[in-house]
């Protein structure tokens, strides 16, 4: 009875079990400058440049997937530019509205072709860790 009311005295500062878990998650983003590849520079990512070349419309659907709208997206007028410009204001990409509308409308293959290669690079740089910690006291 003696042990008792001694463990009785004392409080449970720790449960028993794994102990905690964190998790920490960090994103990396380029952002500001220049678009990472020029418009002419259609030879660094030859899919997208054969893609583009032989069906735009189609890469403009895949564009519009990368970016995370309906594929119905690039069916209404207006569209491309839109996602341009919300591409350039997303990663701070140098430009203007009025450069954005001339290269759509002029280069529009062109324009469609460096926007994937836009995402593809922004989104492949960006790095996700992940690290649990046990504590088993």
């Amino acid at each position: 009875n003696e042990l008792s009311t001694t463990m009785a005295e004392f409080p449970v500062v720790t449960q028993p079990g794994l102990g905690v878990t964190t998790t920490t998650i960090t994103t990396i983003t380029q952002t500001g400058g220049d678009w990472s590849t020029s418009l002419f520079n259609v030879c660094s990512d030859k899919t997208v440049c054969l893609v583009g070349a032989v069906s735009p419309c189609c890469l403009d659907v895949s564009l519009a997937h990368q970016y995370g709208e309906c594929l119905c997206l690039p069916m209404l007028p207006g569209s491309t530019f839109a996602m341009r410009v919300g591409i350039r204001e997303k990663y701070k990409i140098r430009g203007s509205a009025c450069e954005d509308w001339a290269v759509v409308c002029c280069c529009y293959p062109l324009a469609v072709c460096q926007m994937i290669r836009e995402l593809k690079r922004r989104l492949k740089s960006q790095t996700y860790q992940v690290s649990t910690a046990l504590d088993s006291s």
